[in-house]
């Protein structure tokens, strides 16, 4: 019997996903395409701009999963169903675990707010508190920081966004993708790439976004201030204080325990002096792995149906104004300080309490030592820089407290 090879080659075409891109061009078709070209263009910003490359090289690649067809990697209908309180699949992963691929897998650790809370194991793992512990007052800056987080909820509120979208919209203001990626997880699922790629992609920019506005917001007079070393901090404060500020916050606002909890036990395998390996694994090995599964999976939600929408372009608009506000509302901070001390704040710090650790620090180092080049505020900027880390989850865990 002879093989027909023009048959052959006719069904593995008409299997292909060019033949599906193709047959369905006027419907889903150039939505693959226009996807597909997204996630190249996002691919050169994070390989060629290096704009936060660990996170939106893994979101690209995954989003460029997703969006080719037939590859069953990713299905965005069973979420759906998942999401679907009349659906018999309601919060059941039951079909996911049987229908589902390889990034639906790995979207179930962003459904239960694994990853993100590993991250932040990872960052308290990372994070010096010390120079937040040995001035305190530096909270009330990444306290003020926050301003774009509740300002970008109001102004989402006014172009139509339900509470719980704005909410999710609103967090891309504290500078803090894991926060922006647990909140919306949460409240808002079909935002979570644009979400998410907004976020990453103004954390990549503080060194753009954030100098004009220092500029602007403080006299060279005030960018030359220079600071004086802050005390020393001694053992026994660093392993107190993310006990006591797990269980302040969390009797506060229940809604941040896993965040605030997964941020201070990371910081107490760092501090404590007998969990050099746990503290190791946690910055390191551990924390890249979930990195892997974080990025691939929050892309794959990136499909057209969801992104290619008028709401995409309100959420990138709102993003940016969210991400300005709050660095004004930390420089206005840094200011109302500097006039109460007396001129002892250089109120350039205040840029650092959004929670971008530690390139928000150091963007307020670098614009420091350009007025003054004797100037060194790096370790002074650090204090507001871990304060937003807890301020961002503090504001996620009040919004979903309300929203959730």
């Amino acid at each position: 019997m002879g093989i027909d090879i023009g048959q052959i080659l006719l069904e593995l075409w008409n299997s292909s996903g060019f033949a599906y891109i193709f047959a369905n061009l006027s419907e889903v078709g150039w939505q693959n395409i226009v996807m597909i070209a997204i996630s190249c263009v996002l691919l050169y910003f994070g390989i060629v701009k290096q704009f936060e490359p660990l996170l939106l090289v893994g979101i690209a690649f995954g989003c460029l999963l997703s969006n080719l067809p037939l590859g069953g990697l990713y299905h965005p209908e069973l979420w759906e169903a998942f999401m679907d309180e009349t659906s018999s699949a309601y919060h059941s992963y039951g079909a996911i675990l049987r229908e589902g691929g390889l990034l639906d897998f790995f979207y179930i650790g962003v459904k239960t707010s694994i990853y993100p809370c590993i991250i932040f194991m990872g960052v308290g793992a990372m994070s010096d508190f010390g120079p937040l512990l040995s001035n305190p007052k530096s909270l009330l800056l990444g306290a003020a920081a926050q301003l774009g987080v509740f300002a970008a909820f109001f102004g989402a509120v006014c172009l139509g966004f339900t509470g719980p979208e704005a909410a999710s919209i609103g967090i891309i203001g504290g500078a803090d993708g894991p926060t922006a990626i647990f909140l919306t997880s949460r409240l808002a699922p079909h935002l979570l790439g644009a979400i998410a790629v907004a976020a990453y992609s103004y954390m990549a920019l503080i060194p753009m976004i954030q100098p004009p506005f220092m500029n602007l917001l403080t006299t060279p007079e005030q960018r030359k201030i220079k600071m004086v070393q802050t005390r020393a901090v001694s053992k026994a404060e660093r392993i107190v204080f993310p006990i006591v500020v797990t269980i302040f916050c969390a009797l506060l606002l229940p809604d941040t325990t896993p965040l605030i909890g997964s941020l201070m036990l990371g910081n107490l395998f760092r501090e404590c002096g007998v969990t050099e390996r746990l503290s190791d694994t946690a910055q390191n090995a551990l924390m890249n792995i979930v990195t892997i599964m974080l990025s691939t999976s929050v892309g794959a939600t990136m499909v057209g149906s969801t992104f290619l929408t008028g709401s995409t372009l309100k959420i990138v608009l709102l993003g940016v104004c969210a991400f300005i506000l709050s660095t004004v509302g930390g420089l206005l901070g840094g200011q109302v300080m500097c006039l109460l001390t007396g001129g002892k704040v250089n109120p350039l710090i205040g840029s650092a309490g959004v929670s971008a650790v530690p390139m928000a620090a150091r963007v307020s180092n670098k614009e420091g030592q350009k007025a003054n080049p004797s100037n060194f505020l790096l370790m002074h900027a650090l204090g507001p820089n871990v304060a937003g880390v807890i301020g961002s989850a503090i504001a996620a865990g009040f919004l979903l407290s309300v929203f959730g």
